[in-house]
């Protein structure tokens, strides 16, 4: 993803320990009732998903590991929900070579009208071009793209295991992060924002997770959260505090990331916001990012089990609340 990264001096001008709530390092406590009652999210699972991801390689499009990634994640997918659709597309870069990308679409109790949105990135930037010392190396991307599809994978499981009367579905997003190297950001959510799964297709609210499992993971209000969705942005930051995780879901500002919610909202007309790892209140104005964004770094050394249980425990919490709140 691009980061637009605008400080907030501004006026908007746009209106099983670590599986268990509450326990990780860093957690609030909170009064018991005020938790709702969710199945519990079981972060070693979550922990395999992303490891199985990154043991196909870098998901490169065009290459051995996309493809064996896909089908991968088609078969999981499969498995859990009620029905998969492979959006299937394809663009031209700026040298003339074409790639080829796929979207996954898996869908929860699909006559339910009251739907949530949940989504990430599965392909890996094409090199790492941070890295100074060698700009074209690949690497893993087991934070940026792995993490947010380790963690809804999970989630998948738990809903594949329970009925709710909501309606949930998830989209794991292609081509996210190929911008600035011959093609555009984010390719995949302006594919699926302009040509939906399902006709007359919208949801109640969204949210993006991308870069969700760091060791020490900040996740300020991204700015386009905050400027299309302050009402989503208030209502997920305050189920991670219910759950003791205030460490991680801080109240700081974040940068304006070109990320895949932004084309939800502005082409799909659906709210939906970004849980994403970045330094809040602009603490680093060279960059948004931590420091290994795009970056050899990226690998399974830096995932955290207790920051991918935090945002976990948050969002199936959130689906159950959601759910209580249906008659």
């Amino acid at each position: 993803m691009k980061s637009n990264y605008i400080f907030f001096l501004l006026v908007f001008t746009l209106s099983n320990s670590c599986d268990q709530p509450g326990k990780s390092e860093g957690a609030d406590t909170v009064p018991e009732g005020s938790i709702v009652r969710a199945p519990t999210f079981n972060t070693d699972s979550a922990y395999s998903f992303i490891q199985q991801q990154v043991a196909f390689g870098p998901r490169i499009p065009n290459t051995p590991a996309h493809d064996l990634c896909a089908a991968y994640l088609n078969e999981k997918l499969s498995g859990y929900a009620d029905h998969v659709i492979i959006q299937e597309f394809d663009s031209k870069s700026q040298s003339g070579e074409f790639y080829q990308f796929k979207n996954i679409v898996a869908s929860f109790n699909p006559q339910a009208n009251r739907r949530i949105l949940l989504g990430a990135h599965w392909d890996t930037r094409l090199k790492a071009d941070k890295y100074t010392v060698d700009p074209n190396v690949q690497f893993d991307g087991a934070n940026d793209g792995a993490s947010g599809v380790g963690v809804l994978l999970e989630i998948a499981r738990l809903l594949s295991q329970d009925s709710l009367s909501i309606g949930v579905d998830m989209i794991l997003f292609d081509a996210e992060d190929q911008g600035g190297l011959g093609l555009e950001w984010c390719l995949g959510s302006k594919h699926w924002s302009n040509n939906k799964h399902q006709s007359g297709y919208s949801a109640y609210y969204g949210i993006l997770l991308d870069m969700v499992g760091a060791k020490n993971a900040t996740f300020p209000h991204e700015y386009y959260s905050k400027q299309f969705a302050p009402s989503i942005i208030e209502k997920v930051w305050e189920e991670g505090h219910r759950a003791g995780f205030s460490r991680y879901f801080v109240y700081g500002k974040g940068g304006a990331i070109e990320d895949d919610h932004y084309y939800v909202n502005l082409n799909a007309k659906i709210p939906m916001i970004n849980i994403i790892d970045m330094v809040p209140d602009g603490a680093d104005r060279n960059d948004a990012f931590k420091s290994y964004h795009h970056r050899p770094s990226d690998n399974m050394d830096i995932i955290s089990r207790e920051t991918v249980n935090a945002v976990g425990t948050t969002v199936i919490n959130l689906l159950y609340r959601e759910n209580s709140l249906v008659f």
